[in-house]
C-alpha cells in the first residue's frame, strides 16, 4: 500500500497524522507526506517521502517564536474566551480557504502522480477536504483536536460543544458569538461552493463546509474521554484511534529532573503560540513557588526572567523535551491543546487546564466531566487559588494511564474496509 498524508506546515497537526503515518511504514508500507517545506526536516527524519504542497499562509514548526501577525489573537486572548472565538470567526476564511482552487489545483496534481492507495488529511485542513471532495478520490479525515471540530447535530464549528465551569460565557455574549459564527458560516461556505463549482461543475453544493469528511473519520483521543451525549452527533464509519502522541527519548540533562525524589513534578507548557502569555506563565510560576515541587517550564517565546527566581531543581527554557518530560509528571499545567492533553493522559498526570481559545474549552470540559483535571480562567487568575489546585492535583496522586493504540490498530484503522461507495460525505 502507498499511504498518502496531507498535513498543514503545522508541527501540532503534523504530529498526530506522523504517528499514524508511522505505523503504516513499520507495517511495510510506502507512506509520502505533502506538507510544507518548513517540516521536510522532521517528516525525513521520520523516514518519510516529502512533497512539497503549500496549503495555507502560516507554518508553525515547533520551535517558533513571537509573530507579530498575531498580534490581534493575542490581544482577544486577553479580553476573553468569547473575544478569541469572535476574532478567530472573523479570520477564518483567510486562516482556513486560502487559495482553494489553486491549492486543490496542487493536490490534484500530487493525486495523479503518486497514485496512492489510501489518502488521509486533517479535518482542519478544510482546503485539503475541498480538494479531495473535489476529485472524489476515496480519503480518510483524521480530527486533529477535541471530536467536536467536526460539528454534528445541532453543533456550530467554532463555538465550544460544552464550556467548562471557569469560563462561562453570558447569554448575550452567546448569543452574539453563535450570531457571528453562523453569518461566517454562511459565507465560508458559499465561497466553498463556489471553489467547488469551479473545480468539479458536477457535484452538488454543500450545506456547510465545515461538516465535510471523508469516508472514515479518526479521532486522535479514547473513547473513554469521549462525552457519549455526543455519540448521535458522529458519523457512521468512525475511529477513536488516540491517544496518538510520538516516542521521545528523554536527553541525558533531564534526568536529574524526571528522578522520583518525593516532590511532585509539575510540568508547565501553552503551547509555541499561547506561551507569549507572559503574564500568564508568571503567575503560574509564583504560584509554584509557594509549593514544595520541582517545575519544568517550556516558556517559547516569554524570556526566562520573566518568569522570576526559579528555585534548585527547576527547569525553564524556551522549549522541551514535552514528551519526555510529561511521561514523569505528576500534574501538567496547560492551555488545553489536545495534543497536550493526549500526552498527559498516556503519562497519567493529572492537569490543570487554562483554556484560551478554539476547542481548548470543550477539552476542559471533558477532563472535568471524566475527572482527569481541573480548569481555571487564564485571564482571571488567583495565585493561591492556582496553588491550591494544583497542589489538590499532586496530593491526589497519578491516574491511571489511556492505552497507546498499536501498530496493527492504527494501520487497521487506514486499511479496513471502509464504505468507499460513499465518496465524501457532508
Amino acid at each position: 500500500m502507498k499511504l498518502l498524508v496531507i498535513s498543514p506546515a503545522y508541527a501540532s497537526h503534523y504530529g498526530p497524522l506522523a504517528v499514524l503515518a508511522g505505523a503504516a511504514r513499520r507495517g511495510g508500507h510506502r507512506v509520502v507526506v505533502a506538507t510544507g517545506p518548513e517540516l521536510r526536516r522532521q517528516v525525513t527524519a521520520d523516514g518519510f517521502h516529502h512533497r512539497e504542497l503549500r496549503l495555507g499562509r502560516g507554518s508553525n514548526d515547533g520551535t517558533t517564536a513571537a509573530d507579530r501577525s498575531l498580534d490581534g489573537f493575542f490581544e482577544a486572548t486577553r479580553r476573553g474566551g468569547v473575544a478569541t472565538l469572535r476574532h478567530q470567526a472573523t479570520e477564518r476564511s483567510r486562516d482556513l480557504l486560502h487559495e482553494p482552487v489553486a491549492t486543490a489545483g496542487r493536490i490534484f496534481d500530487l493525486l495523479a502522480a503518486e497514485r496512492p492507495d489510501a489518502v488521509v488529511i486533517d479535518q482542519v485542513s478544510v482546503g485539503s477536504t475541498l480538494a479531495l471532495h473535489a476529485s472524489g478520490h476515496p480519503y480518510i479525515s483524521l480530527v486533529p483536536g477535541h471530536p467536536g471540530q467536526l460539528p454534528g447535530g445541532a453543533e456550530r464549528y467554532g463555538i465550544p460543544a460544552s464550556w467548562p465551569a471557569a469560563v462561562q460565557p453570558r447569554p448575550d455574549e452567546l448569543r452574539s458569538l453563535e450570531t457571528l459564527v453562523e453569518r461566517t458560516s454562511e459565507r465560508f461556505t458559499d465561497a466553498w461552493n463556489e471553489a467547488l463549482a469551479v473545480l468539479a461543475p458536477q457535484r452538488t453544493s454543500v450545506d456547510d463546509a465545515f461538516r465535510v469528511h471523508g469516508q472514515r473519520v479518526l479521532y486522535n483521543s479514547d473513547l473513554l474521554h469521549h462525552d457519549p451525549n455526543r455519540t448521535p452527533a458522529l458519523p457512521a464509519d468512525h475511529r477513536f484511534v488516540g491517544p496518538l502522541v510520538r516516542h521521545e527519548e528523554l536527553p541525558p540533562g533531564y534526568r536529574a529532573w524526571a528522578s522520583d525524589d518525593g516532590r511532585p513534578r509539575v510540568y508547565v507548557a501553552l503551547g509555541t503560540f499561547l506561551s507569549r502569555r507572559d503574564d500568564v506563565l508568571a503567575t503560574v510560576a509564583s504560584a509554584l513557588r509557594r509549593l514544595d515541587v520541582r517545575a519544568a517550564i517550556a516558556c517559547g517565546p516569554t524570556p526566562v526572567a520573566r518568569l522570576g527566581p526559579l528555585p534548585t531543581g527547576w527547569i525553564a527554557s524556551p522549549h522541551l523535551p514535552q514528551v519526555a518530560l510529561v511521561r514523569h509528571a505528576d500534574v501538567v499545567v496547560c492551555h488545553g491543546g489536545n495534543n497536550s492533553v493526549q500526552e498527559a493522559r498516556l503519562a497519567g498526570a493529572r492537569q490543570l487546564i487554562l483554556p484560551f481559545s478554539t476547542d481548548q474549552f470543550s477539552i476542559g470540559h471533558d477532563a472535568e466531566r471524566c475527572g482527569s483535571g481541573q480548569v481555571l480562567d487564564p485571564n482571571r487568575l488567583d495565585g493561591t487559588e492556582l496553588a491550591e489546585s494544583i497542589g489538590q492535583l499532586a496530593a491526589a496522586g497519578r491516574m491511571t494511564p489511556f492505552s497507546r493504540p498499536t501498530d496493527e490498530e492504527l494501520v487497521d484503522a487506514l486499511t479496513a474496509d471502509p464504505d468507499w461507495s460513499a465518496r465524501s460525505v457532508a
